[in-house]
């Protein structure tokens, strides 16, 4: 193997084209991948792959052709493809084209908007949703608008160029084949089709460097394992925990948005034991991954199990939030917070005080939505009156939270079997007296807005004018 401007061969990659092997030598120097832009893909036919333009949305079509039409190459690429392949219905659908930002807003018009600033985006509108068109980028750092920081991290990346550069900076082999609008066929330069059917998620060049560039590929990589049922080979998965402290470099609102993917997908069971086992949970729930270390963990027996559950409500079509899961994954760190056990009394405020703290350090990771911060308190808040204040049935019923509060205290019945009498008790008022509750669902939208529900209840029954002590149990 020859090495491109001093540097040494780092991997070579084998691909499978019309029954012949092609080597694509992969080179490292500081802070750049160099791969041959000239490797010749391979050109799936129409006949030999399952992609149909009956299973592509129509809007997506639609701007395919308007950009050929106006004299620009335009792709589908990414993960619709992959899930395509996979027998899967696609979720989403992203274009790729030679023109730019600017020239795709002048060929749509006020239907496009162009956002980012890392990476700069068109936005397309068809109907009520709206299309991701992105433009082909460059391998090299050498010219344009492009920032690396120490760490290796690309900070900004608007450097454009043509598709035989393009397929070098996209992530995983299996999320970098192009479908060909003109002939209906797939192009695969990386051997994407190799891996589908080998069953294995592989990243486009060196893994550590490639994870550098955007930590957020970790748990990416987790969650298509997870998603797709594929495996991490040896050289992707073994970066990971030595890698991990990066994601504390990551933005914490892309945060907040990855871990929703990652545990609203229908695959949370497997995705948190997967974290665990890359030493990756830390980078997202440092508070929680320090309790599942300590002896008897709350975490550790109850979250398999809640995870499961949350998993069987997306696979029978019900709605899950946000307050939630963030509930269930604070609710040891809270305790930890309060400095005090299970049996130790506590107060409604002590509890809230410590909510703040423990959710105010959480939303360094992963930036929590003031909603979601104040859903969170209330479910925790719920829990008091559902032991102490049982002979107030019928207003607490009432309460907006009521059933997000039920289902949790049901949860915490797993670690603590004695709050098994407080369940059996709600359940039986639920059955007896079905009009004391509200109509609102188990679970609401995370954009709701709510006021603190508990805190009216109690001021209404002039409890706010003296402090309360119960002891939780």
């Amino acid at each position: 193997m020859v090495g491109v401007g001093g540097s040494s061969p780092l991997a070579t990659t084998r691909i499978k084209l019309n029954g012949s092997d092609l080597f694509r030598p992969v080179f490292i120097s500081k802070n750049k991948v160099h791969t041959h832009v000239n490797v010749i893909p391979r050109i799936i036919s129409r006949s030999e792959h399952s992609i149909s333009r009956s299973n592509i949305d129509k809007g997506v079509l639609d701007i395919l052709y308007t950009l050929s039409r106006s004299g620009y190459e335009a792709y589908l690429v990414g993960g619709g493809l992959r899930d395509m392949l996979l027998g899967l219905e696609p979720k989403d659908f992203d274009v790729v084209t030679n023109a730019t930002p600017e020239q795709i807003k002048t060929v749509f018009r006020s239907r496009c908007r162009i956002i980012g600033r890392r990476f700069r985006l068109a936005h397309i509108h068809v109907g009520d949703k709206v299309i991701e068109v992105a433009t082909f980028r460059a391998q090299s750092d050498e010219r344009g608008d492009r920032l690396i920081d120490a760490q290796g991290m690309v900070r900004r990346d608007n450097i454009y160029g043509t598709r035989d550069e393009d397929v070098w900076r996209r992530d995983f082999t299996i999320n970098a084949l192009y479908y060909n609008i003109d002939d209906f066929s797939l192009v695969d330069y990386v051997g994407a089709i190799d891996d589908l059917n080998a069953g294995q998620i592989r990243l486009i060049g060196d893994p550590s460097l490639r994870y550098r560039e955007d930590p957020v590929r970790m748990i990416r990589a987790i969650r298509f394992a997870c998603k797709l049922g594929l495996e991490l080979p040896k050289e992707t998965a073994t970066p990971l925990p030595l890698l991990a402290h990066l994601l504390a470099e990551t933005a914490p609102a892309r945060l907040y948005e990855e871990v929703l993917k990652l545990f609203h997908g229908g695959q949370a069971a497997c995705v948190f034991e997967k974290l665990r086992q890359h030493g990756l949970l830390a980078g997202l729930f440092e508070q929680t991954e320090y309790c599942l270390q300590q002896a008897s963990s709350w975490s550790a027996a109850v979250l398999p199990k809640a995870l499961s559950q949350t998993d069987a409500r997306i696979a029978n079509g019900k709605g899950v939030n946000p307050a939630f899961l963030f509930a269930l994954m604070m609710w040891e760190p809270l305790w930890t917070a309060l400095d005090c056990d299970e049996q130790t009394l506590v107060h409604i405020d002590d509890l809230l005080k410590a909510a703040a703290t423990v959710l105010n350090e959480q939303s360094e990771r992963t930036s929590l939505p003031r909603p979601v911060i104040q859903q969170v308190k209330e479910i925790w808040a719920t829990q008091l009156p559902l032991i102490h204040k049982k002979e107030k049935a019928e207003r607490i019923l009432a309460l907006p939270r009521f059933r997000a509060g039920y289902d949790f205290l049901a949860l915490r019945a797993i670690a603590a079997p004695n709050l098994q009498a407080d369940v059996d008790f709600w359940t039986q008022v639920q059955i007896e007296h079905p009009e004391w509750l509200q109509v609102a669902v188990s679970y609401p939208e995370s954009g709701e807005s709510s006021r603190h529900d508990f805190d009216d209840t109690q001021q209404r029954d002039g409890h706010h004018k003296r402090r309360r002590r119960y002891r939780h149990r």
